[in-house]
């Protein structure tokens, strides 16, 4: 038990939060194991390119969009019974998922699965933050739930791709059931229940302000990050900035708003903000970059494109188990500046790894860039997690962590968008520049639209016009690729000096709050 005097954790905290990293795994895990499937599901229910599209993305969309909601209602109603009503909700959903009998049904399932998923993180944070409230331990713990949903990305590939080998599609999304029901069956023994009680009720229209705010955006992003800017995406964009400006006014004006604003006058709680929100932004963009440059430049199935980005997630675990170990002895913000810095060097080393095509020892040495970046961003994505709820009232440690979770996914989209759309541009303008005489048109229009329109149309060409029209179209990727790359090293290279500077002094959470 803890210790009422001195607040520290015992062995039932500890058991407990074993508990909450059980949840924290299957959220990243469940989104891998997803993307291996679709080929799968695309067979098995007819689903066309745009049905399969958004299997992946009404998930993601009704995640991000329903975080702050649920984190708020958790410290209405208590956190554990918000825990535990989204664990119920999504086992059953995820069974329903197994068994859809069309595109469109799993489509709606899925859209249950994102907005029952909502309620897992931030419960998951917030709990944390109730059973550990001695500043040390708290980061360790934190570091421990980061470390998990880094766990689900790395194992995500390695699950996925047995269950789909040995039985049919529908097994991935069962992987969610026994993990529920274990939650469900050791939540209520083992997790204490926390909730404000005077936090009043929950605005019905501030909630659906903030979904109306985050969906568009979210979408917007995506779509631009898919086909580059457009009229719609860009416009979807707009609505969903205008919609988070009357959001944040109504905030303004509510006795209990959904998110205290007064929140980000501490320095320590905004800039970790921010440097969640970047942090993803340059993690997000190179992994979806990294994962087409895998497969389409080098050539690798999308399992064997899995396993060798598995280590990148192993690179986050270390990283952030670290971290929550160094901060006994030094300041958190000089870990996460140091440990930005490091991803900056980890970029350089993917930017001149890149163009080595030939033989597996290159790939390695890319993969290693790859793992300095994970291995130097875990610690921002722990320690700057424990900040943003370790700064926060304890009554409002659901709406913190809510926040914490939201961040990451807005700037994880972003990044998708902004670096999707820089290779992209690049990818173009090299194209236009191709030498392709002779080739139809139709083949050339293709592969100067994309490097997946370029490896399609190579396989219809002759051997020779087709190889050459495929060898441009990988240059041309790859280049870039490395110029993304470079854009992330300064962009991480430029918060680390930001971080040294805003958070040089002092520790949250220096004395343990009472609870």
């Amino acid at each position: 038990m803890a210790s009422p005097t001195t607040g520290h954790a015992g062995r039932r905290e500890w058991i407990g939060l074993a508990v909450l990293s059980i949840p924290a795994l299957l959220a990243s895990l469940e989104l891998t194991v997803t993307h291996l499937a679709l080929p799968a599901i695309g067979r098995a229910l007819a689903a066309n390119s745009a049905e399969l599209l958004w299997i992946v993305d009404v998930y993601a969309f009704l995640l991000a969009g329903s975080l702050i909601t649920m984190g708020t209602l958790g410290d209405r109603i208590g956190r554990r019974r918000l825990l535990l009503i989204g664990a119920a909700a999504y086992g059953v959903a995820s069974v329903f998922a197994a068994y859809a009998p069309s595109a469109g049904a799993l489509i709606a399932v899925r859209a249950l699965l994102g907005i029952s998923g909502a309620t897992l993180m931030p419960s998951v944070l917030s709990l944390t933050v109730a059973m550990f409230r001695d500043p040390r331990q708290r980061t360790v713990a934190v570091g421990i739930v980061i470390a998990s949903v880094s766990g689900g990305t790395a194992i995500g590939p390695l699950v996925g791709g047995w269950l789909l080998e040995r039985f049919w599609w529908g097994s991935v999304f069962l992987l969610g059931v026994p993990v529920m029901a274990l939650l469900l069956a050791l939540g209520p023994i083992l997790l204490p229940e926390r909730r404000d009680a005077g936090a009043g009720r929950l605005d019905p229209i501030s909630a659906a302000l903030s979904l109306a705010a985050v969906l568009p955006a979210v979408y917007g992003l995506k779509q631009i990050a898919a086909d580059g800017p457009g009229w719609l995406p860009v416009l979807s964009v707009t609505v969903g900035l205008l919609l988070a400006v009357v959001f944040l006014r109504r905030q303004r004006a509510l006795r209990h708003p959904l998110i205290d604003l007064r929140l980000f006058a501490n320095r320590a709680f905004s800039t970790a903000v921010a440097t969640l929100a970047l942090g993803i932004f340059v993690l997000w963009g190179f992994n979806y970059a990294f994962a087409q440059y895998l497969q389409l430049v080098r050539g690798l199935s999308p399992l064997e494109a899995g396993l060798w980005t598995a280590p990148s997630a192993i690179g986050v675990i270390v990283g952030s188990m670290l971290a929550s170990r160094i901060v006994r002895w030094i300041a958190p913000g000089p870990v996460i500046a140091a440990g930005l810095a490091l991803a900056a060097v980890g970029f350089v080393v993917v930017a001149a790894q890149a163009g080595l095509t030939a033989g597996t020892s290159a790939l390695a040495l890319l993969v290693t860039g790859a793992i300095i970046v994970s291995a130097g961003l875990g610690p921002m994505m722990a320690l700057a997690t424990d900040m943003v709820v370790g700064t926060a009232p304890p009554e409002q440690a659901g709406a913190a962590s809510a926040i914490s979770s939201t961040a990451p996914q807005l700037g994880g989209a972003l990044g998708i968008a902004v670096l999707g759309s820089a290779i992209t541009a690049v990818y173009q303008s090299e194209m236009s520049r191709a030498v392709v005489a002779g080739l139809p048109s139709e083949a050339v229009s293709a592969a100067r639209e994309s490097l997946g329109g370029a490896v399609t149309a190579s396989h219809v060409l002759p051997d020779l016009p087709g190889d050459m029209l495929l060898s441009a179209a990988r240059e041309a990727f790859t280049t870039g690729f490395q110029l993304s790359a470079v854009v992330s090293a300064a962009t991480v290279a430029g918060m680390a000096v930001t971080v040294a500077v805003m958070l040089r002094h002092g520790r949250v959470g220096a004395k343990p709050t009472a609870r």
